[in-house]
């Protein structure tokens, strides 16, 4: 794909569309059908190359899949029936795969190699390293990078665990470690997280306790086969509640998204800063899901601080671009994990945005934007996601409402968590 011409203003949007499964929630589910007893069915998993990275990971460990009528089936072992597998496990670009399996995977008698790209071999990994290595397992690394080998664990013991930050994957690869320990673990959390591990474990039988802050977990290793329909991912719907409302005179509807309350920051958000949304046919079997309808309406700036980011870190850099047409100066803080993310996402939303005509500084933790600014270009401008999917498909829906030829360097980034995003956008552009 490479670099392509992008939709620029001038168009509406107008229809329906249904969000591709949820990344976050699909990988769970591959994970814990893998080691349930039985055959877990697996609906509306999201096809993506992040999820076959899960979905292969478990393959070279002795797990065998099937699919029926678009659903994904999955031949369960147990824990204990796992096999060394043969090559190293390749995460790709996949940060939840390689967290969560070190977790999945850490009381495995055996060796296991974990390996990345190159962009998730410069992300940090001694969060999840340090608190499974106090509870028994050895990791061979150079400087707690990828590629990084698990040596074969004895035992496991419980532990209690303060997190230094939130982290929904460092929480979720504790609680996958703690379920096959030899007493109980405690997670204090500083600000609660998305919850899909904890509700994935409940549909498989395993009931995790929360009391305040704290999670606590106690050995249980028999998780039953079940049926999983995955919800449409928010953070993919968050780029259409985005476009819906800065494109003038759009109307869209997105079917059956994932409103999980760990998870609608982004809505929480976007109300706050005047955006009016219309939910229809709810549903909360597992996790909560309904239809979002969404139409173009005018915003005004907020203040997002610490205590807003967890519940919508992935979706901070489209919430800056709603800022650069918000009334006013927005400023977002305590957002220092962005500097982490598939590319500095501080300084790339900020670089990209500004070629658009935005104003905005950016942070040490976060951005300081100018509101109410239109965005144009003098002349042809490439803008780039630097290998950044969320980032990519943010500048995309820039792209709508900006004057001016615009094309878009590195679009394939995208594939990583929504690969029919162009198609989609072709299907509502009018």
């Amino acid at each position: 794909m490479g670099k392509m011409k992008l939709q620029t203003a001038g168009k509406q949007l107008r229809g329906t569309l249904t969000m591709p499964g949820d990344k976050s929630i699909s990988h769970r589910a591959v994970m814990l059908g893998s080691i349930a007893s039985g055959d877990t069915r697996v609906q509306h998993l999201l096809d993506s190359e992040d999820v076959r990275r899960t979905v292969t990971a478990m393959s070279n460990l002795g797990v065998t899949f099937s699919t029926e009528n678009h659903d994904l089936i999955i031949h369960g072992k147990s824990l204990n029936e796992l096999v060394e597998p043969k090559q190293m496990l390749d995460m790709g670009n996949s940060g939840t795969t390689a967290r969560l399996l070190m977790g999945l995977l850490a009381n495995q008698p055996f060796t296991i190699t974990f390996r990345g790209d190159n962009s998730l071999s410069k992300r940090p990994f001694a969060r999840v390293i340090k608190p499974l290595r106090a509870m028994g397992v050895s990791y061979v690394s150079k400087n707690d990078h990828l590629p990084v080998t698990k040596l074969g664990t004895r035992y496991l013991e419980g532990l209690v665990y303060e997190l230094p930050v939130a982290s929904a994957q460092v929480k979720s690869a504790i609680i996958l470690a703690a379920l096959q320990a030899k007493s109980q673990t405690t997670i204090i959390e500083p600000i609660a997280t998305r919850d899909h591990t904890e509700r994935m474990l409940a549909a498989f039988g395993v009931m995790v306790k929360r009391e305040g802050n704290q999670i606590k977990i106690a050995p249980q290793t028999h998780l039953k086969a079940t049926t999983i329909r995955v919800p449409g991912d928010i953070s993919s719907a968050a780029f259409w509640l985005v476009a819906g409302l800065l494109v003038p005179n759009s109307q869209l509807t997105l079917k059956q998204v994932g409103i999980n309350p760990t998870r609608t920051g982004i809505l929480t958000i976007l109300q706050r800063m005047g955006a009016r949304f219309v939910y229809q046919n709810e549903s909360s079997d597992g996790e909560p899901m309904a239809d979002i309808q969404v139409h173009s309406q005018s915003l005004n700036s907020t203040i997002i601080t610490a205590t807003d980011v967890p519940a919508m870190i992935d979706e901070i850099p489209l919430i800056v671009l709603v800022a650069t047409q918000a009334q006013g100066d927005t400023i977002i803080s305590g957002a220092s994990e962005l500097h982490v993310k598939e590319s500095d996402r501080i300084a790339t939303v900020t670089t990209q945005l500004n070629k658009l005509g935005a104003n905005i500084e950016p942070r040490e933790d976060g951005f300081y934007i100018h509101g109410g600014t239109p965005l144009h270009v003098d002349q042809p401008t490439t803008i780039d996601s630097c290998g950044d999917h969320r980032v990519g498909m943010m500048l995309t829906i820039a792209a709508l409402i900006t004057t001016g030829e615009v094309s878009l360097a590195n679009a394939e980034a995208v594939n990583i968590s929504y690969p029919d995003f162009f198609r989609d956008l072709n299907e509502v552009v009018k």
